[in-house]
């Protein structure tokens, strides 16, 4: 039969999800840094919710020349709290997760960059919207695939 479902066909189901978290008892690890700990996740989402603000649409919140070094910074930032999230729970194993999850998005982050590099080389500027302007004739995907390739697989990962 399945799961329960909130709602006609589960459209509610999100949001009685939210509310079972929201009012779940909170737990409190003894020997953990308590701000650093619940406030890392907070500054990561937040430097995500940062990304979305340079992405060129029919509307833009934010148009500066530097949006894709920008985005690479922000990128580069969430590290930092894969970071202090595994070194404040003040566990050995949470310290090794955290390690390991900052040594996989840096291993990433490298290959990402490099192919942002070479395509900010076919447009000689760092501002999204031309990035998306000189795209309208011809996209980049096609010119090159190898590289769209590797960068959608490293967008995945």
């Amino acid at each position: 039969k399945g799961p329960n479902k909130m709602g006609f066909m589960g459209i509610l189901q999100p949001f009685s999800d939210a509310i079972k978290l929201f009012t779940k008892e909170q737990v409190y690890l003894n020997y953990s840094n308590y701000l650093s700990y619940y406030f890392s996740p907070i500054v990561g989402f937040m430097l995500s919710l940062m990304i979305w603000m340079v992405i060129p649409y029919t509307f833009n919140m934010l148009n500066f020349n530097l949006g894709i070094l920008f985005f690479l910074c922000c990128t580069s930032l969430g590290v930092y709290t894969l970071m202090v999230a595994g070194w404040s729970s003040n566990s050995n194993y949470s310290l090794l997760g955290g390690m390991r999850a900052v040594a996989q998005t840096i291993s990433y982050e490298v290959s990402l960059a490099l192919i942002m590099m070479s395509s900010i080389i076919l447009i000689m500027d760092f501002n999204l919207l031309k990035f998306s302007s000189y795209q309208f004739m011809i996209w980049f995907f096609f010119l090159m695939i190898p590289l769209s390739l590797s960068f959608l697989s490293s967008l995945m990962a």
